[in-house]
């Protein structure tokens, strides 16, 4: 008897391609393991006896070589229309079973990973007819009535671990190959698989350019469905210090802040190595091309399975931590496994793209890297990415077309906003967080609302044009991540880890509109800046993240840097604090970011008691509202936003997509309703006011 083998079912429709993959994929593993080969044509005993071949399948043929045994199975002569001879298939250390019902409800418990195929009709049958020819087709309609039979009572896709969308464009076989890779109980066979891919070469060329930001994007990427493009955009083209809103000689805060604009990272999830991940509700979906694979289990323990070691080290000359990874947005319901509460979002609970080829834009010393993973389609796309930076190279700035107005970017505005909560009960809201604060359940709670709007037809990238304007920000950013479109123009870090393990975080709290005068500008900036309970407010945010950081630091290294100062941007004045540490060496890191998640700024603290207080304030889910915005790269550094004055567009699952803007702010036992209630306005001035929108009365 052999040791039991690893065995993979590829199940579907006649005509899906299921023979082709098959084959490809044992080529592809044979490289490394002893494959066998099982089709399920060969032993249905005639065009009437699926249900008759799956059970033969089952008992004479999986359940042997699941005991690492010989299967002798009696084939089916389809010119005699009888039972033909009797057939031996061994044991191997992988087998791969592939057949309408491979993955039958009664298989299923004896395999280790299924594989389901889809296809149109009209290509299943075209495929089909030509596979077997005029034989076929007087049984077309009645094999598939038995297909439909067995369906209707076993939902083999619906159990499946990947599922193919064979559009017969020959990349099935890699996309599989890649989606694979993540199933747990395929990883101790894949291994040589998997270490072909820990061994990545990064290509990279750095050109002297300027271009302009949105141009380059257009060019790139207008075309891809999931793009990403975190954008510094308070960072003018060759930005220094000086250009950042608010900027005086000696003024710190400004200096952290042209530190923040340096870069923008533009990318997306085409070419050999790209991916998208969506999360929702503890299943985690990969898609490598036209493969899924579903994952079951929490969000965080699937990213420290894909990141966080150093897998390519930065060229030379490099200042950015970004080196391709993922990027995306981590949605706030995720807090369900980091203390919170299990809630339901109408966007998923993450999206990311794996980027295998990116442009990022360094703005301090006017240059533009190109980055690509070695591949086939790396000369390609870097000759492409090239021209498209000479193209948009030369442009004055980045602002919009001379003579275009914002309503022109968002076409069906303005927009009619309204409010979760009325101004009565948001104050109802700020009362009962004071309750709750005096009977000791929370020191401060950062209470949210929700702003909506039934989407017109509003142009996504027109609007964060306009946005981003209007309010610009070291952390804004646009992503298109399927059905769902994030605009956001936040100023704040949630977290950093650069490469080497030092961590930042620099929280927010405290906020004062600006004004035209400069006199009132002033006197607001000053009142922030002296304000005891922005003040109170800051440093109880600052020592939640001192214990949040402290979880993984090396003992000893929290330190607060700044504390309560002052940044000004183009809509509001903020008071921020940077929290600094460094990681222990060999610590998990996507654990680092899960124990810091979700950002305290945006929960109060305690943490846990105090988002256990909003899920019975607030009115739904937050979504996107209140997660983070960023990257996790490939040299196991990650540089993460709170998303804070964001639009997110949800056009997910047909008829009118819905805009939604989160706004809120932090409650104390010092709290006035009326002034809290006018800050939760002024938050929403930047993005409304780009949109042509305004507040919601009552």
């Amino acid at each position: 008897m052999s040791p039991t083998p690893v065995i993979i079912a590829i199940d579907g429709r006649s005509g899906a391609g299921k023979t082709t993959l098959a084959i490809e994929l044992a080529a592809r593993l044979r490289e490394h393991h002893k494959v066998s080969l099982f089709h399920l044509e060969d032993i249905y005993p005639g065009w009437n006896g699926l249900v008759t071949g799956v059970e033969r399948y089952i008992s004479t043929v999986l359940a042997p070589l699941r005991r690492g045994e010989s299967a002798e199975w009696v084939s089916w002569d389809w010119d005699m229309h009888y039972d033909g001879s009797l057939r031996v298939t061994q044991p191997a250390e992988i087998v791969i079973m592939e057949g309408v019902g491979a993955a039958s409800a009664g298989a299923r418990p004896m395999l280790d990973a299924v594989i389901w195929m889809e296809a149109s009709d009209e290509d299943r049958r075209t495929r089909a007819l030509h596979r077997d020819g005029s034989s076929y087709e007087p049984y077309w309609d009645t094999w598939a009535v038995q297909e439909q039979e067995w369906l209707d009572a076993d939902n083999v896709a619906g159990n499946a671990d990947v599922v193919v969308l064979n559009n017969d464009n020959d990349n099935a076989p890699d996309d599989v190959m890649q989606a694979m890779k993540y199933i747990p109980g395929l990883a101790p066979v894949l291994i040589p698989e998997l270490l072909a891919r820990s061994g990545l070469q990064l290509r990279s060329e750095r050109i002297e350019a300027s271009p302009d930001a949105a141009d380059l994007y257009r060019e790139l990427f207008a075309n891809a469905r999931n793009a990403v493009w975190l954008d510094s955009s308070n960072a003018d083209t060759g930005s220094s210090a000086e250009q950042v809103p608010g900027y005086a000689a000696g003024n710190t805060a400004a200096d952290g802040a042209a530190e923040r604009s340096r870069f923008s990272v533009l990318a997306d999830d085409g070419g050999t190595f790209g991916q998208s991940v969506r999360h929702s509700s503890g299943t985690t979906h990969v898609t490598a091309g036209c493969a899924t694979v579903s994952l079951e289990g929490p969000f965080f323990r699937w990213l420290e399975s894909v990141w966080g070691r150093r897998a390519v080290k930065a060229p030379r000359g490099y200042a950015c931590q970004f080196t391709l990874g993922w990027l995306g947005y981590l949605g706030y319901e995720l807090k369900r496994e980091t203390g919170g509460n299990d809630v339901l979002a109408e966007t998923p609970d993450a999206a990311l793209i794996f980027a295998g080829r990116a442009v990022v834009i360094d703005h301090h010393d006017g240059a533009v890297w190109l980055l690509a993973l070695e591949a086939p389609d790396a000369d390609a796309w870097l000759g492409r990415a090239r021209q498209a930076v000479r193209s948009a190279a030369g442009r004055n700035d980045e602002s919009l077309p001379t003579g275009t107005g914002e309503a022109d970017l968002a076409p069906g505005l303005p927009l009619r906003f309204t409010s979760t909560d009325s101004e009565a009960s948001y104050k109802g809201k700020i009362a009962q967080a004071q309750h709750e604060i005096a009977e000791g359940n929370s020191y401060e709670v950062c209470l949210t609302t929700t702003l909506r709007a039934e989407d017109p037809g509003i142009d996504p990238w027109g609007s964060y044009l306009a946005l981003r304007r209007r309010n610009p920000a070291p952390f804004a950013s646009y992503l298109r991540l399927g059905g769902v479109t994030v605009a956001s123009t936040s100023p704040e870090r949630f977290l950093r880890i650069a490469s080497n393990g030092s961590m930042r975080a620099e929280p927010i709290k405290g906020t004062r509109r600006r004004a035209t005068d400069p006199g009132e500008d002033e006197r607001l900036r000053h009142e922030l800046e002296s304000s005891a309970k922005d003040r109170a407010e800051n440093i109880m945010i600052v020592d939640l993240l001192r214990n949040d950081l402290s979880h993984f630091a090396v003992p000893g290294s929290v330190t607060v840097s700044r504390l309560c100062a002052i940044e000004s941007y183009a809509t509001v004045h903020q008071m921020v604090s940077t929290v600094d540490a460094q990681l222990r060496p060999g610590a998990p890191r996507a654990e680092a970011v899960a124990a810091a998640f979700p950002a305290g700024s945006m929960t109060g603290a305690p943490k846990i008691s105090s988002m256990d207080i909003l899920d019975r304030l607030e009115d739904g889910p937050r979504g996107v509202y209140s997660g983070a915005i960023g990257y996790f790269s490939l040299n196991a550094a990650t540089d993460l936003a709170v998303v804070i004055r964001t639009l997110v567009i949800n056009s997910e699952g047909g008829g009118p997509g819905t805009l939604t803007l989160g706004v809120g702010g932090a409650i104390t036992s010092d709290s006035e309703p009326h002034e809290e209630y006018e800050e939760i306005r002024t938050k929403a001035f930047g993005v409304l006011s780009a949109l042509g929108a305004e507040f919601p009365a009552g």
